[in-house]
C-alpha cells in the first residue's frame, strides 16, 4: 500500500507537461513499447498459466490487470493525493498535525538520493517532493557527487533514487542480475530495489529455458507483470526518438530494426555517402 501510495502521488501528467510540454510517453512497464511488454487487462493464456501458481504471492493486478494511476493534469492533483493518503491510512500512517504518523508516534519519512548535475532529474524530484510534503511525508533530498552516488548505490545505501535502464529485447541471464534474491543481497548488483520474489525468479527461469518463441514471449510478459505490479519503481518516461548530431554525409536507414538504437545508437547500420 505504501509503494502504491507513492506511485499514486507522482503527478506524471503535470510533470511531463511542465518539463516536456507533454511530449514524452510514459513508461508503463519494464518491457513497455515492445512485443515483450505486459498486455492491458487480465492475464490470459500461457501468461496466466505461468503466473497462477504464485497467485497468493503476487500483488493485486498481476492476474486481474493493472494500470498506473493517472493524475488530472493539475499541479495540486487533489484526487490522487487523496487516494494516496487513503492508502497510507490503510497501511497505518494517518495525517496528524501535518505529518504522517503511526500508532507508535513515529513519522513517515525517507531520503531521495540524487547525483549532482542531473538537472532534469532534479526538476522531476522538485515537483514530486512538493506533493509528498503536502501529504505529510518527512522528506529529505540529498545531492552527492558522482563518486559518492556510485558508492552509495553500490551499497544500496538509499531509500529512493533515480536510474535509467534499457531492457534487452532478447532478455537472458542478466535478468537474474537485475531481479533475483541473490542479487538483492550482493553489493554492486543491479537489483537496486531489493526484489525478492519467487514468482519473478520462476519467470526468469522460464524465459531462460523456453524451447519455443511463444513460451519465451509469454514468460517475459509474465515477468513484466510480476515486476510492474510489484510496485518497485515509479515509471517516468521514455524518449521515442534519438537526437544525434552528425555530418550530412553520414546516412542511416529510414526504418531501423525492432532493436532500435537506444541506449547506444547502431553505427553498424549507418554508412558514408558524398
Amino acid at each position: 500500500r505504501v509503494r502504491e501510495a507513492l506511485i499514486t502521488a507522482f503527478n506524471f501528467e503535470f510533470i511531463n507537461q511542465t518539463i516536456n510540454g507533454e511530449l514524452q510517453p510514459r513508461i508503463t512497464s519494464y518491457f513497455s513499447n515492445s512485443i515483450l511488454g505486459m498486455s492491458n487487462g487480465p492475464a490470459e493464456g500461457r501468461v496466466r498459466e505461468f503466473l497462477e501458481p504464485f497467485a497468493t504471492e503476487l500483488l493485486p493486478g498481476a492476474l486481474e490487470g493493472y494500470e498506473l494511476p493517472a493524475g488530472d493534469g493539475t499541479e495540486r492533483n487533489r484526487e490522487n493525493l487523496s487516494a494516496a493518503l487513503a492508502l497510507m491510512d490503510e497501511a497505518g500512517w494517518s495525517l496528524r498535525d501535518g505529518k504522517l504518523t503511526n500508532a507508535a508516534g513515529d513519522t513517515f519519512g525517507f531520503e531521495i538520493l540524487l547525483s549532482s548535475g542531473a538537472t532534469e532529474t532534479h526538476q522531476i524530484v522538485d515537483i514530486y517532493s512538493s506533493a509528498l510534503e503536502r501529504m505529510g511525508v518527512d522528506l529529505a533530498v540529498t545531492t552527492v557527487d558522482a563518486a559518492e552516488f556510485k558508492e552509495r548505490t553500490n551499497k544500496f545505501d538509499f531509500d529512493m533514487t533515480w536510474y535509467a535502464r534499457g531492457m534487452s529485447l532478447s532478455p537472458g541471464n542478466e535478468q537474474n542480475l537485475y531481479w533475483s534474491s541473490e542479487a538483492a543481497d550482493t553489493e554492486g548488483s543491479r537489483n537496486w530495489m531489493g526484489v525478492r520474489s519467487l514468482a519473478v525468479e520462476a519467470m526468469i527461469e522460464r524465459l531462460l529455458t523456453s524451447r519455443s518463441q511463444d513460451d519465451f514471449v509469454a514468460a517475459t510478459k509474465a515477468l513484466d507483470r510480476a515486476l510492474t505490479t510489484g510496485r518497485y519503481v515509479i515509471p517516468i518516461w521514455h524518449v521515442p526518438v534519438s537526437r544525434i548530431a552528425h555530418s550530412r554525409q553520414l546516412r542511416y536507414p529510414d526504418r531501423l530494426s525492432m532493436y532500435g538504437d537506444w541506449i547506444g545508437f547502431q553505427p553498424d547500420v549507418w554508412w558514408y555517402e558524398e
